[in-house]
Parts: C-alpha cells; structure tokens; sequence
C-alpha cells in the first residue's frame, strides 16, 4: 500500500509516519488547522466575556455574593450554557463558572452569583 500526503495526494517517500510530501503541505495544513480553530475560539471567547461583564454589571465592584431573580439574567441575554468550569461542592450545589464569577441556581427563579476571592498581594 502506497501512503500519500495528506494535503496534494502525492506518494510519501522516507520514514513510515511522515504525513506530507514536503514543508510546504506541511506549513497549509497547520496553517488553516490553526484559522479554524482561532475562528471557532473567538465566538466562544466573545460570549464567555459578554457574560462576564453581565455577571461584573450586576454584582458592582465590591460585592462577593448577590441573589438574583434568573429572569433578570435572561433579560440581559446571558448564555448559561457557556461557561469555563464548573464546581461542585460538598452539599451538592453546582457552581458554573466564568472566569472569576460563578452562578449557582437556587430554583427555577433564583440565582446566586459568587465572585472569586483573589489572595491579598
């Protein structure tokens, strides 16, 4: 069995893993592996920081923990299913995470949104 390159079909000659026929094919195929990826990664990164600012607007500067109605979140068109972790702790409650704020539903109608504590410097 003949192996060909990924990207021009040409036959490989040399090691058993090669992929490509030359630096060339090698360089486009990262090249617009990395575009796609940076494409999908900037709309996920534009929403992840939408909901940040939501979360920072309704909490203020110095508050760490808010109640809120979860309509007021909806309202503002904030995406609960984009988040960066999540946490669950010791009662069972799951802590969704954007950066350094966290929401945890209470009920169909009730959130809590937690601030990240940062260590004194």
């Amino acid at each position: 069995m003949k192996r060909k390159c990924k990207i021009c079909s040409n036959q490989l000659k040399g090691r058993r893993g090669q992929l490509f026929c030359s630096l060339r094919c090698k360089n486009y195929y990262h090249v617009n592996l990395r575009k796609t990826t940076s494409i999908a990664s900037e709309k996920i990164d534009r929403i992840l920081h939408r909901n940040r600012s939501i979360l920072l607007e309704l909490m203020g500067k110095h508050i760490t923990q808010k109640k809120i109605p979860r309509i007021l979140l909806e309202q503002k068109k904030f995406r609960f299913k984009y988040l960066t972790h999540f946490h669950i702790n010791s009662k069972g409650k799951t802590y969704h995470w954007v950066y350094d704020f966290a929401w945890v539903s209470f009920s169909d109608d009730e959130v809590m949104i937690v601030r990240k504590k940062t260590p004194p410097t």
